[in-house]
Protein backbone atom coordinates (compact mmCIF):
# COMPACT_ATOMS: atom_id res chain seq x y z
CA UNK A 1 0.00 0.00 0.00
CA UNK A 2 2.73 2.34 0.81
CA UNK A 3 4.60 1.69 -2.35
CA UNK A 4 1.56 2.15 -4.47
CA UNK A 5 0.77 5.81 -2.58
CA UNK A 6 4.95 6.64 -3.16
CA UNK A 7 4.31 5.53 -6.75
CA UNK A 8 1.46 7.77 -7.04
CA UNK A 9 2.74 10.89 -5.60
CA UNK A 10 6.18 10.32 -8.10
CA UNK A 11 3.41 10.24 -10.95
CA UNK A 12 1.96 13.45 -9.94
CA UNK A 13 5.34 15.03 -9.54
CA UNK A 14 6.82 13.87 -13.07
CA UNK A 15 3.19 15.39 -14.33
CA UNK A 16 3.51 18.85 -12.87
CA UNK A 17 7.07 18.90 -13.55
CA UNK A 18 6.38 18.36 -17.40
CA UNK A 19 3.51 21.09 -17.17
CA UNK A 20 5.72 23.28 -15.25
CA UNK A 21 8.28 22.85 -18.33
CA UNK A 22 6.00 22.56 -21.22
CA UNK A 23 3.41 25.17 -20.63
CA UNK A 24 5.85 28.17 -22.50
CA UNK A 25 4.24 31.31 -23.08
CA UNK A 26 4.68 32.82 -26.84
CA UNK A 27 8.10 34.59 -27.96
CA UNK A 28 8.46 37.22 -29.90
CA UNK A 29 11.64 38.74 -31.24
CA UNK A 30 11.88 41.42 -33.38
CA UNK A 31 15.10 43.23 -35.07
CA UNK A 32 15.85 45.70 -37.69
CA UNK A 33 17.56 44.42 -40.46
CA UNK A 34 21.09 45.62 -42.92
CA UNK A 35 20.36 49.24 -41.41
CA UNK A 36 21.86 50.90 -38.41
CA UNK A 37 19.73 52.21 -35.49
CA UNK A 38 19.45 56.14 -35.41
CA UNK A 39 17.78 57.41 -32.09
CA UNK A 40 16.44 60.53 -33.54
CA UNK A 41 13.20 60.36 -31.19
CA UNK A 42 15.18 61.50 -28.35
CA UNK A 43 18.28 63.36 -30.06
CA UNK A 44 18.23 67.08 -28.79
CA UNK A 45 18.33 69.22 -32.06
CA UNK A 46 18.22 73.10 -32.32
CA UNK A 47 18.67 72.97 -35.87
CA UNK A 48 16.36 74.25 -38.94
CA UNK A 49 13.30 72.60 -39.28
CA UNK A 50 12.67 71.59 -42.97
CA UNK A 51 8.62 71.71 -44.63
CA UNK A 52 7.67 68.04 -45.98
CA UNK A 53 4.33 66.91 -47.49
CA UNK A 54 3.63 63.26 -48.07
CA UNK A 55 2.71 62.21 -51.58
CA UNK A 56 1.55 58.87 -52.81
CA UNK A 57 3.04 56.01 -50.90
CA UNK A 58 1.76 52.72 -52.37
CA UNK A 59 2.35 49.03 -52.04
CA UNK A 60 3.73 47.47 -54.98
CA UNK A 61 4.38 43.91 -53.02
CA UNK A 62 2.81 41.14 -54.16
CA UNK A 63 0.90 40.89 -50.69
CA UNK A 64 -2.89 41.98 -50.55
CA UNK A 65 -2.30 43.01 -54.56
CA UNK A 66 -3.39 39.60 -56.01
CA UNK A 67 -6.56 39.21 -57.90
CA UNK A 68 -9.02 38.18 -55.20
CA UNK A 69 -7.79 41.71 -53.64
CA UNK A 70 -10.56 44.44 -53.45
CA UNK A 71 -8.10 47.08 -55.09
CA UNK A 72 -8.17 49.51 -51.99
CA UNK A 73 -4.53 49.94 -51.54
CA UNK A 74 -4.67 49.30 -47.37
CA UNK A 75 -1.02 48.67 -46.98
CA UNK A 76 -0.28 51.83 -48.63
CA UNK A 77 -2.26 54.04 -46.67
CA UNK A 78 -1.19 52.44 -43.42
CA UNK A 79 2.36 52.98 -44.49
CA UNK A 80 1.79 56.24 -45.49
CA UNK A 81 0.11 56.97 -42.14
CA UNK A 82 2.97 55.31 -40.16
CA UNK A 83 5.90 57.44 -42.28
CA UNK A 84 4.23 61.46 -41.29
CA UNK A 85 4.11 60.12 -37.40
CA UNK A 86 7.92 59.01 -37.70
CA UNK A 87 8.87 62.02 -39.58
CA UNK A 88 7.12 64.49 -37.17
CA UNK A 89 9.04 62.69 -33.97
CA UNK A 90 12.36 63.08 -35.72
CA UNK A 91 12.28 66.75 -34.82
CA UNK A 92 13.40 67.37 -38.57
CA UNK A 93 10.78 68.10 -39.98
CA UNK A 94 7.76 69.86 -40.30
CA UNK A 95 4.67 68.46 -41.86
CA UNK A 96 2.30 69.80 -44.04
CA UNK A 97 -0.89 67.76 -43.55
CA UNK A 98 -2.90 67.89 -46.96
CA UNK A 99 -5.06 64.95 -45.98
CA UNK A 100 -7.71 67.38 -44.07
CA UNK A 101 -7.44 70.45 -45.39
CA UNK A 102 -11.40 70.56 -46.22
CA UNK A 103 -11.85 69.95 -42.56
CA UNK A 104 -9.26 72.70 -41.38
CA UNK A 105 -10.97 75.13 -43.94
CA UNK A 106 -14.41 74.58 -42.37
CA UNK A 107 -12.79 75.03 -38.56
CA UNK A 108 -11.11 78.04 -39.86
CA UNK A 109 -13.88 79.68 -41.87
CA UNK A 110 -16.36 78.73 -38.11
CA UNK A 111 -13.47 80.50 -36.39
CA UNK A 112 -13.76 83.73 -38.67
CA UNK A 113 -9.90 83.16 -39.71
CA UNK A 114 -7.89 83.84 -43.09
CA UNK A 115 -6.10 80.66 -44.00
CA UNK A 116 -2.50 80.74 -44.92
CA UNK A 117 -1.12 78.07 -46.17
CA UNK A 118 2.38 76.94 -46.10
CA UNK A 119 4.37 75.19 -49.27
CA UNK A 120 6.27 72.28 -48.19
CA UNK A 121 9.84 72.41 -49.54
CA UNK A 122 10.36 68.75 -50.30
CA UNK A 123 7.68 66.35 -50.89
CA UNK A 124 7.96 62.47 -49.66
CA UNK A 125 7.02 59.72 -51.91
CA UNK A 126 7.26 56.25 -51.82
CA UNK A 127 6.10 52.09 -51.85
CA UNK A 128 6.25 49.22 -50.01
CA UNK A 129 8.95 47.30 -52.51
CA UNK A 130 8.59 44.02 -50.26
CA UNK A 131 6.46 42.67 -47.95
CA UNK A 132 5.82 38.71 -47.00
CA UNK A 133 4.65 36.29 -44.13
CA UNK A 134 5.67 32.87 -43.44
CA UNK A 135 5.29 30.01 -41.10
CA UNK A 136 7.74 27.12 -39.72
CA UNK A 137 6.79 24.30 -38.03
CA UNK A 138 9.25 21.88 -36.58
CA UNK A 139 7.44 18.55 -35.02
CA UNK A 140 8.89 15.70 -32.81
CA UNK A 141 7.53 12.28 -33.28
CA UNK A 142 5.08 13.50 -35.06
CA UNK A 143 4.59 16.18 -33.46
CA UNK A 144 3.31 14.14 -29.76
CA UNK A 145 6.72 14.65 -28.28
CA UNK A 146 7.30 18.04 -29.44
CA UNK A 147 5.44 20.65 -31.67
CA UNK A 148 6.64 23.90 -32.45
CA UNK A 149 5.04 27.00 -34.69
CA UNK A 150 7.07 30.52 -36.16
CA UNK A 151 5.08 32.85 -37.71
CA UNK A 152 7.43 35.73 -39.55
CA UNK A 153 6.50 38.66 -41.01
CA UNK A 154 9.16 40.92 -43.49
CA UNK A 155 8.88 44.20 -45.04
CA UNK A 156 10.91 46.82 -46.62
CA UNK A 157 9.97 50.35 -48.06
CA UNK A 158 11.50 52.96 -50.07
CA UNK A 159 11.21 56.30 -49.67
CA UNK A 160 11.54 59.40 -52.18
CA UNK A 161 12.51 63.20 -51.43
CA UNK A 162 11.47 65.21 -54.42
CA UNK A 163 12.08 68.86 -55.01
CA UNK A 164 9.42 70.52 -55.07
CA UNK A 165 10.35 73.15 -57.76
CA UNK A 166 12.43 70.97 -60.24
CA UNK A 167 10.41 67.22 -59.05
CA UNK A 168 13.81 65.76 -58.83
CA UNK A 169 14.60 63.35 -56.04
CA UNK A 170 17.29 64.93 -54.02
CA UNK A 171 17.23 61.65 -51.89
CA UNK A 172 16.13 57.93 -51.98
CA UNK A 173 16.33 56.44 -48.58
CA UNK A 174 15.19 52.37 -47.82
CA UNK A 175 14.49 50.29 -44.65
CA UNK A 176 13.56 47.16 -43.41
CA UNK A 177 12.58 44.72 -40.58
CA UNK A 178 11.61 41.43 -39.47
CA UNK A 179 9.12 40.40 -36.74
CA UNK A 180 8.29 36.99 -35.82
CA UNK A 181 6.41 35.20 -33.08
CA UNK A 182 6.40 31.63 -31.67
CA UNK A 183 4.83 28.96 -29.69
CA UNK A 184 5.90 25.63 -28.62
CA UNK A 185 4.07 22.07 -27.41
CA UNK A 186 6.17 19.24 -24.99
CA UNK A 187 4.01 16.26 -24.65
CA UNK A 188 0.65 17.78 -25.22
CA UNK A 189 1.21 20.82 -22.90
CA UNK A 190 2.12 24.13 -23.89
CA UNK A 191 0.61 27.52 -25.63
CA UNK A 192 -1.57 27.73 -28.70
CA UNK A 193 -0.87 30.86 -31.09
CA UNK A 194 -3.16 31.26 -34.13
CA UNK A 195 -3.23 33.08 -37.11
CA UNK A 196 -1.57 36.71 -36.04
CA UNK A 197 -2.81 39.59 -37.81
CA UNK A 198 -1.01 42.54 -35.77
CA UNK A 199 2.21 40.99 -37.49
CA UNK A 200 1.52 42.81 -40.31
CA UNK A 201 1.51 46.62 -38.13
CA UNK A 202 4.24 45.51 -36.29
CA UNK A 203 6.96 44.76 -39.58
CA UNK A 204 5.55 47.92 -41.40
CA UNK A 205 6.09 50.20 -38.21
CA UNK A 206 9.50 48.81 -38.13
CA UNK A 207 10.22 49.22 -41.35
CA UNK A 208 9.10 52.78 -41.43
CA UNK A 209 11.23 53.67 -38.42
CA UNK A 210 14.31 52.35 -40.53
CA UNK A 211 13.69 54.27 -43.42
CA UNK A 212 13.03 57.58 -41.29
CA UNK A 213 15.91 56.41 -39.45
CA UNK A 214 17.99 56.70 -42.81
CA UNK A 215 16.72 59.78 -44.16
CA UNK A 216 17.97 61.72 -40.81
CA UNK A 217 21.10 59.94 -41.02
CA UNK A 218 21.79 61.22 -44.15
CA UNK A 219 20.47 65.09 -43.74
CA UNK A 220 22.79 64.97 -40.68
CA UNK A 221 26.24 63.74 -42.44
CA UNK A 222 25.31 66.20 -45.39
CA UNK A 223 24.13 63.50 -47.89
CA UNK A 224 21.52 65.59 -48.76
CA UNK A 225 19.81 68.89 -48.18
CA UNK A 226 16.18 70.33 -48.59
CA UNK A 227 16.18 73.35 -51.50
CA UNK A 228 17.33 76.88 -50.27
CA UNK A 229 14.27 79.43 -49.46
CA UNK A 230 13.57 80.94 -52.71
CA UNK A 231 11.79 84.78 -53.28
CA UNK A 232 8.33 84.80 -51.04
CA UNK A 233 5.24 83.52 -52.68
CA UNK A 234 2.23 84.71 -52.56
CA UNK A 235 -0.45 83.10 -50.04
CA UNK A 236 -2.60 80.28 -51.73
CA UNK A 237 -5.91 80.64 -50.68
CA UNK A 238 -7.59 77.49 -48.92
CA UNK A 239 -10.43 77.42 -51.29
CA UNK A 240 -7.82 76.88 -54.21
CA UNK A 241 -5.91 74.45 -52.50
CA UNK A 242 -8.71 72.36 -51.67
CA UNK A 243 -10.10 72.54 -55.07
CA UNK A 244 -6.67 71.20 -56.61
CA UNK A 245 -6.87 67.99 -54.31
Amino acid sequence: MYAQGKAMFLTLCTVLCVMLTGCQPPKQTQQALQVDTVAVKNKPYSGERYRVALGKFENRSPYMNGIFSDKKDKLGMQAKTNLAAHVAMSNRFVIMDRTNIGELALEADISGKTQKITGAQIVLTGMVTEFGRREIGIMGLGGILQRKRTQIAYAKVTVNAVDVRTSQIVYSAQGAGEVEVSNEHVLGFGTEAGYDPTLVDKVLNLAMIEVVNRLVEGLENGSWKPPEEGPETPDVPAQNVKNNI
